[in-house]
């Protein structure tokens, strides 16, 4: 692996820190690795939760200046999709409250007399936004990191992975200790740290609930460093 990537958690609404953890990445990579390539790698959730899911997304469809950029499909993502597709009831209070009003405000969409409609959701996300969305990739595998939002089914191949596995995996991943044939670097399940096993390295701490952003410096085999944007617990930061 000749770039060095640096792997960001889940954002959950909360630009504020995105904003700084980007400006830190930059310059620790200005200082650290000047002249080498260099790819941000997003391991998805990028909405709900915290109150700025719109400004989170515009900046990531932005990019940053110097870098690659890949965003992963994120479970919160998933369910905004699958409210764009239909007007259930169950699918739509399912994200709804998993954070989906506060990335509603963010879009200034109200639930006027609780109608649950795909169309005005569209309108109110945007075009862009939403080709944006539809677009992202389930994973990238860059040697010897398989990167991905919650996890993966132990012992199944990669290209047998079930997204829903992908997007909402947990105990039956986090407990593993079976070597995948990568280190899975994941975000989904959040802690007061980064974990780092030799299976896997989890890098979601928590930014709507600790206030913290974090990312893992990946570079070939040495062992990860982490970055982090530090701001108040809660919504907006």
């Amino acid at each position: 692996m000749d770039e060095v990537i640096y792997a960001i958690g889940d954002v959950h609404g909360r630009d504020d820190l995105l904003r700084d953890l980007h400006e830190h990445i930059r310059d620790y990579h200005l200082l650290m690795h000047s002249g080498r390539d260099a790819e941000l790698i997003h391991v998805g959730d990028y909405i709900d939760g915290g109150a700025h899911s719109r400004e989170v997304i515009d900046r990531l469809m932005s990019g940053l200046d110097g870098f690659q950029m890949t965003c992963l499909l994120g479970n919160h993502e998933a369910m905004l999709l699958e409210c764009l597709a239909t007007d259930n009831r169950q699918t739509w209070y399912t994200w709804l409250s998993n954070g989906g009003e506060e990335t509603l405000a963010s879009f200034g969409m109200s639930l006027r007399f609780g109608g649950y409609d795909p169309d005005e959701l569209h309108a109110s996300v945007g075009e862009d936004r939403v080709a944006w969305l539809k677009s992202l990739p389930l994973y990238k595998a860059v040697e010897p990191y398989l990167f991905v939002h919650a996890g993966i089914a132990p012992g199944v191949p990669i290209d047998q992975q079930q997204s829903k596995d992908m997007l909402w995996i947990r105990s039956r991943f986090l407990d593993s200790e079976e070597e995948h044939g990568y280190v899975v670097v994941h975000g989904h399940t959040p802690g007061d740290e980064p974990v780092v096993k030799a299976n896997r390295i989890c890098i979601d701490t928590g930014a709507t609930s600790n206030g913290l952003l974090t990312a893992a410096v990946l570079d070939g085999n040495a062992a990860p460093v982490f970055l982090r944007a530090a701001g108040r617990p809660g919504k907006s930061g």
